[in-house]
């Protein structure tokens, strides 16, 4: 089994968001709370407003799920909020969730740096710039979901048990394996330093990790380990952000 704190980084680099061992991790950041038993705690449900352009961190809450509510990209909020460590954020402790010059007037308590360029928030609807990659289908078949950059961040494929699922670029196995609930028998391909491809809900796993796998390689058998009905979820994942596996399918 992967060590806890690799495959928390995994989850950062990939901006996968899963379900270990009764914790929510969300891209890599483990929730506050709701960890100290063996029963996954329900995480409150974040109802909070942005007043003046900040957020008053609320028990449960991630730097991921922050963004989620306030269409910001992790890594802008770690900018704007001059974030050491995007993991450790305490409750009650204020986070920038609007644009610098968006917002007029000050916050109590809270001091403004005048000056800073501060770029443009990334979300989910937004063309993140990706390299010139062509990919193949992983596998054949009819897409049943799209990705629409919010709920789904991928694209599903409907096939047959045991239907061979092929890597659609070379690259190095970042992970292979069953523990991050939610995707069942997962396989993460890390194709450059920038752009990573995942392949879920897989029957059985053929490459282990660390592996290097050339285009059109089985990488694994289709299946439904962690889903309902035979299919491939596949997701292209860009600077961690998902991005639309249609772009960069080859017709």
């Amino acid at each position: 089994m992967i060590q806890i704190w690799k495959l928390s980084g995994i989850l950062w680099r990939s901006g996968l968001s899963v379900l270990l061992g009764g914790c929510l991790l969300l891209g890599g950041c483990l929730l506050l709370g709701g960890c100290a038993n063996n029963n996954p705690a329900k995480a409150p449900v974040m109802n909070g407003r942005a007043q003046n352009g900040y957020y008053r961190v609320q028990r449960g809450d991630t730097l991921y799920r922050i963004g989620l509510r306030f269409n910001q990209d992790v890594n802008t909020l770690v900018r704007w909020n001059h974030l050491a460590n995007p993991h450790a954020i305490e409750v009650g402790q204020l986070i920038r969730v609007r644009k610098p010059n968006s917002v007029s007037g000050g916050s109590a308590g809270v001091k403004r740096q005048p000056g800073r360029v501060t770029p443009k928030p990334d979300t989910g609807t937004t063309t993140t710039a990706a390299p010139d990659i062509r990919l193949r289908w992983p596998v054949k078949g009819k897409v049943i979901s799209t990705f629409n950059g919010q709920t789904q961040k991928g694209i599903d494929i409907a096939g047959s048990r045991g239907t061979p699922v092929k890597a659609a670029a070379a690259g190095i196995v970042e992970y292979a394996g069953e523990e991050l609930r939610g995707y069942g028998k997962l396989v993460l391909i890390k194709h450059s330093n920038s752009t990573m491809t995942a392949y879920a809900y897989n029957d059985s796993l053929k490459v282990v990790n660390g592996q290097k796998v050339q285009a059109g390689q089985t990488i694994a058998t289709m299946g439904d380990s962690g889903t309902t009905g035979v299919k491939l979820h596949f997701e292209v994942r860009v600077n961690s952000k998902a991005v639309n596996p249609l772009r960069y399918l080859s017709n």
